[in-house]
């Protein structure tokens, strides 16, 4: 009987100590915990998901070629999908980028490329769409890297695949659209990268052309994890204070529905325009969502954004207008 009361005894105090743990390890990371899943569900609404979504098989128009996954880097992130015209030479190229606040979203979401490659390859553009390693593993300047790497690779290629090296437009939707202003402001860093100049860029909605104006307000949690808690680091990962009187042409695309995104845009260009650099900011009374999904269907939006693409180029130019002239 004894020997049963201190077994008992024994049990009891290893439960105890074993609850103990447990309201200890509640105490120390419950909110840790919830923070992740609060800055989860916050990225997932200010992105609207568009760019994250399963990607369903998509119908290509007559005589469009897909090449998936073509490697640019040994991770498996690292890859690209290139959508061709029939008989290609020479042909502008438009390179892609998925958002997803800098951790999710793919190259085959139906939001990213669906309306794009039906208006443009279809009409002889080449499109490529991008993957990139992602937050938590992947730090933003990084996530940068393996754009100006996807670039340099797609063009060394771009020959091959009937495409002009030369006759690249970068574009990008949300975080993607951060990605290719900051190599757009300073595209030094993508020629390291064996990259070629680019004709100009399309940012579809970034709010974050200034990272030191954001971390300094109120702003959504998923920003901290991404942008951390560094000044200098906030600096450089800003296309507005990395601007230089070396960039690129660029189109901010800004919704006036959001309360940051057109009024970083407009600051963007007035400091390019010291410098000048050539930004155009169009807004648009549409959702963040709608300003990737619908770019591509026949509207005063798309034919907005067509304008600038076709003031880069006479090439660039002279596919629309045949594009225009096939629609009449």
């Amino acid at each position: 009987m004894m020997r049963l009361f201190v077994c008992l005894h024994d049990l009891f105090c290893w439960a105890m100590f074993a609850t103990g743990l447990l309201l200890v390890w509640q105490m120390s990371y419950a909110d840790q915990f919830l923070g992740r899943i609060l800055e989860y569900r916050s990225a997932q609404q200010a992105e609207d998901r568009e760019d994250g979504e399963p990607a369903e098989p998509m119908s290509l128009p007559t005589g469009v070629r897909l090449l998936r996954d073509v490697p640019y880097g040994k991770n498996d992130k690292q890859r690209m999908d290139v959508y061709l015209p029939q008989h290609a030479t020479g042909t502008p190229v438009i390179f892609m980028v998925h958002g997803g606040a800098w951790r999710f979203g793919d190259k085959t979401a139906r939001a990213v490329i669906e309306n794009k490659v039906n208006r443009w390859v279809s009409k002889g553009f080449i499109l490529i769409s991008v993957n990139y390693r992602l937050l938590p593993r992947t730090a933003i300047l990084e996530q940068a890297a393996d754009i100006a790497s996807a670039l340099a690779q797609a063009q060394s290629q771009a020959e091959q695949w009937g495409g002009d090296p030369a006759k690249f437009i970068l574009m990008g939707h949300s975080a993607g659209a951060h990605l290719v202003a900051l190599l757009s402001a300073a595209p030094e860093q993508a020629y390291k990268a064996g990259a070629q100049p680019w004709l100009g860029t399309v940012a579809l909605d970034s709010a974050a052309l200034d990272v030191a104006e954001i971390m300094l307000g109120k702003h959504e949690r998923l920003y901290d994890s991404a942008f951390g808690d560094d000044s200098a680091y906030w600096k450089l990962v800003s296309p507005l204070y990395q601007l230089t009187g070396m960039a690129t042409p660029l189109l901010a695309v800004c919704s006036t529905r959001r309360s940051d995104s057109c009024s970083q845009a407009i600051r963007f260009a007035s400091r390019a325009q010291s410098l000048n650099v050539r930004v155009k900011v169009l807004q648009q009374d549409m959702s963040h969502r709608e300003i990737n999904r619908q770019l591509g269907v026949a509207s005063d939006y798309t034919d907005a954004v067509e304008s600038f693409m076709s003031s880069l180029d006479a090439s660039v130019q002279h596919v629309l207008t045949n594009q225009s002239k096939s629609e009449h």
